[in-house]
Parts: structure tokens; sequence; C-alpha cells
């Protein structure tokens, strides 16, 4: 048995958990994470800064390892390895986290390893209590990143589809802003929806007939500033249901595409992963379809949609368990702040 202590800081949320690598083989086990978010201290600039996200991580880290270790009856000498996210992200927030898990390990003798946060993301779903099995397609939506894979086992993952442009949550929260909500917007957006009318306006699908399993939503947000233009004064009557028809247009093209891209992959099993995932609509959709189809389809449990600690963690845990990656204690450190996924794969 080894525990393994997983440290996030790529972008606005610190994240510490501390997860159970069993010696038997079985999935790895979450004993306890701590997370705390900055969302109230960038909501007054409209958006992350980065160097206030840097220095808060830095205040934030230690605290919430203390907290993790206190939780799980744990203390700093029983961790066998420290994990931490390497990339991608915010490069001076990536440096705090990258920075404190190898101090600690160093400090304790133990060995660290450099996570995807991405590669995080994706293996989530294995923290649920409806875990999924290999293979499977993943639909990962987190941030600036929309991506649709095939995925064989740890490391083993084929690009399907990806943005040309905008992501989905970008998407949301370009469009959010337009529309005068405060940060996060996608959140905002989504709440403000659930009381419009998603067929008040006739919005783009961009792609969503391609033929390919590509997506592009820029044009989506161009065509929701357009809109909010034309209504004007009368932008606050209607904002709701701006909001609503975005946001369908948005999960439309997601659900069809991923649709397609299960059905190209010939799988009956399905992984949503990453903040959008977290989108009610999007999960009703998808659950609906799924289920006509006879897929079945995983998510997150919803507090661990966002980013955090315990999918570092776990993918670290299930890297070691696979074989795919080992730790070192070299303790010399660098970060990714550009990172693709696909680099990381070894078939």
């Amino acid at each position: 048995m080894q525990l393994i202590l997983g440290i996030e800081s790529s972008c606005d949320e610190t994240g510490v958990a501390l997860v159970r690598l069993p010696a038997d083989g079985s999935l790895p086990q979450l004993l306890a994470h701590g997370l705390h978010s900055q969302i109230a201290m960038h909501r007054a600039y409209g958006g992350v800064v980065p160097e206030l996200a840097s220095r808060d991580h830095i205040r934030r880290v230690l605290p919430l390892t203390r907290q993790v270790l206190e939780d799980a009856g744990a203390a700093l000498s029983d961790i066998d390895v420290v994990a931490f996210t390497r990339g991608p992200g915010l490069a001076g927030a990536l440096l705090v986290g990258a920075g404190a898990a190898c101090a600690l390990g160093a400090a304790l003798g133990k060995p660290v390893l450099g996570i995807h946060h991405l590669e995080g993301h994706l293996l989530s779903p294995f923290l649920s209590a409806d875990a999924p099995q290999f293979p499977f397609v993943a639909l990962l939506v987190s941030g600036g990143h929309t991506q649709l894979m095939r995925v064989d086992g740890v490391g083993q993952y084929a690009i399907l589809g990806e943005t040309i442009d905008d992501a989905a949550g970008e998407a949301f929260d370009k469009s959010a802003k337009l529309l005068g909500l405060p940060y996060p917007g996608g959140p905002e957006l989504a709440r403000l929806a659930q009381g419009g009318n998603p067929q008040a306006f006739k919005l783009p699908r961009p792609l969503l007939h391609s033929g390919d399993l590509d997506f592009s939503f820029a044009g989506l947000k161009t065509a929701v500033l357009t809109q909010a233009k034309k209504l004007g004064d009368d932008l606050a009557t209607h904002k709701a249901d701006l909001a609503a028809s975005t946001q369908a247009a948005i999960v439309e093209v997601l659900v069809k595409k991923t649709l397609k891209a299960v059905q190209q992959a010939g799988m009956q099993r399905l992984v949503v992963a990453g903040g959008v995932g977290a989108n009610r609509l999007l999960r009703e959709q998808l659950d609906e379809a799924c289920a006509q189809r006879g897929i079945r389809v995983h998510y997150p449990e919803l507090h661990l949609c966002t980013d955090n600690g315990a999918m570092i963690a776990m993918a670290a845990a299930m890297r070691l368990q696979s074989g795919q990656q080992q730790a070192d204690c070299s303790y010399a450190f660098d970060v990714k702040p550009r990172w693709p996924l696909d680099s990381i794969c070894t078939a």
C-alpha cells in the first residue's frame, strides 16, 4: 500500500488530496481532499489575475496539506509519493505547486511525480461510486479544452476530435461576459438559462454537420454579441432567453458530436470530464440519448468536476499502478504551461 499526496495549482483553485494505492491492484481510494477557490478574489477583476492567483496558492497550499493529512488521520512521514500538476496552466501558478511538492518530497526523502492536468480530469470519474472500465470514449470539456478521445487504458489516448478555436468552456464564459454576468461566467450563464426559452433566438451550431469530430465555438460567441447589440436596451428583458439559447446551442453540438464519436469508435461506454461536465442540461441530454442507445455514461462527482487535488493524486496513482510512469527523487522540476495531452500517450 502507498499513500500519494496530490497538489493542484494550475489556475484559480488550490487543491490537495491524499489517495491510497492498494497493493492488490484494485482502484486507488480517496482518503481526504481539501480545496480553496479564488473565485471571490478574481470576481472584482472579471477574470483570473495570474499574479494574484500565484500568491494565493502560496498562502493556501501548506495549510490545505495539513488539513488533508489531519482529515485522513495521516502524518507527513506516511506519505510515499508527492504528485503535482506540471501543466498545462498558468506558469506562475504551476510553479507554486511544483515547488511545494518538490520541496516536500526532498524534506521527506520521498519521490515526486509531475502529472498532466487534463489527464487528471480524464481519470477523475474513477473516483466516483460508478467508476468506468477501459476502454471508453471520453468527452473532455475543461476550460480552454474540448476534446473527444478514445481511451484504451492509462496513457493510451487517441484524439478523435478537438476544438479548432474557442472551446465550449470559453464559449460559456465569453458569452456570459457579453451578457454582463459576473465571473465565473459559465455557471452564471447556466443558472440564468434555467429561466429562459432555449428556442427564443436562432443561434448557429458551428461544425455540427462538418462530417468530422472537431469543434468550433468562436462563431457562436460572435452571434451572441450580434444578438445582444440588436437587442440594445431590451437586452435586460431577454437576457435569460439569450442565455438559454446560447447554452442550448453549445450542448447540442457537444451531444451530437459525442454520440457520433461513440458510434464511430464502436464503444458502449462514455466518460464525460472537466468543468463543463457539471452542466445540468449537458448531463440530462447525454443521459437520455445514451440510455436510448444502450450506452453507459460516467461522470466525476459534481464537486470533483472543477480543478482539484483528488484528480491529480488519482492520476498519479493510476500511472504508478499501470507502470506508465515512475516517481523519482531528483527534485529538479519544470512546468509546462502548454502541454498537449497526446504528447504523454503510449499508444
